[in-house]
């Protein structure tokens, strides 16, 4: 008991110093307001990077490509060197593995369990595209825009058509579904949830969105910029990376085994009424 109070005790003289410090800290010099900053985090209007001299692009495509090529290259060097040196008693890295794609395995089987294949294909890679997408933005990676300011690239997700790319893409793999399950019938039932794409982007974007514009009212005001707005934004970031990477598997995973059941032909039905 002792000890914890030490350590609770040490914990609030910490966050006591730094908050006295972040006050006393005389504040940096502002190139922009803080109502700029909040709409080039929303619309990207001023910084735009050239993409390799062909056209001025959102910093959220250079960070879509980038996050792209980062999971290719991991899934190539997973596929090549870890997984032929899998063993029976499987190690840490290994151990995690397992458990995500068993994680994403049963919740495709759960909700559809004649085609749980391509579910928990997509599921896998959509929900590893939107946990490192999310997290991508605590690297910090530099980027030169064209007006030759250095900016840091944001999560691919912050842009509201990389989110609504994602939503369309699951609104596409449900319809699959569909058709696969049902055919034509399978169409009419998905197409009858027409709004699924729109909320599904929009939960995406808003979700990311605010944690974003919150990291830069904090980097913006508080004057201690190395401390204080680092916890803030590890904690924004690892919250809605989990989240949302949760919420979409799961509205997929919900929505495409609705549409993929087959469903019974009613002659079917009544003969077996009949022979009971």
């Amino acid at each position: 008991m002792k000890a914890r109070k030490i350590k609770l005790a040490v914990w609030i003289c910490a966050v006591a110093i730094l908050l006295v410090a972040s006050l006393l800290v005389p504040a940096a010099e502002k190139t922009e307001t803080v109502q700029e900053a909040m709409r080039d985090a929303v619309l990207h209007d001023t910084n735009r990077i050239s993409l390799f001299g062909l056209k001025d692009v959102n910093p959220g495509l250079i960070s879509a490509m980038t996050v792209t090529a980062l999971l290719l290259v991991l899934a190539a060097c997973i596929r090549i060197f870890v997984i032929p040196k899998f063993k029976y008693v499987p190690g840490k890295f290994q151990m995690l593995l397992e458990q995500a794609v068993g994680m994403f395995d049963g919740m495709a089987k759960s909700n559809s369990p004649g085609r749980s294949g391509f579910l928990g294909a997509y599921i896998f890679g959509a929900g590893a595209y939107i946990f490192v997408s999310t997290l991508f933005e605590l690297l910090g990676l530099q980027a030169t825009t064209t007006a030759g300011h250095m900016i840091t690239l944001p999560a691919p997700l912050s842009d509201v058509n990389a989110a609504i790319a994602m939503g369309c893409l699951s609104y596409l793999a449900i319809l699959a579904g569909g058709i696969a399950g049902n055919g034509f019938k399978g169409v009419g039932s998905t197409l009858k949830e027409f709004s699924l794409p729109i909320s599904m982007s929009f939960r995406l974007f808003g979700a990311l969105l605010s944690g974003l514009l919150v990291t830069e009212l904090v980097y913006y005001y508080v004057n201690l910029s190395f401390v204080l707005p680092v916890i803030v934004g590890v904690l924004f970031t690892l919250l809605h990376a989990l989240i949302q990477t949760y919420v979409l598997t799961m509205l997929v995973a919900l929505y495409y085994g609705e549409v993929s059941e087959v469903h019974e032909k009613k002659e079917k039905k009544k003969k077996e009424k009949a022979a009971a």
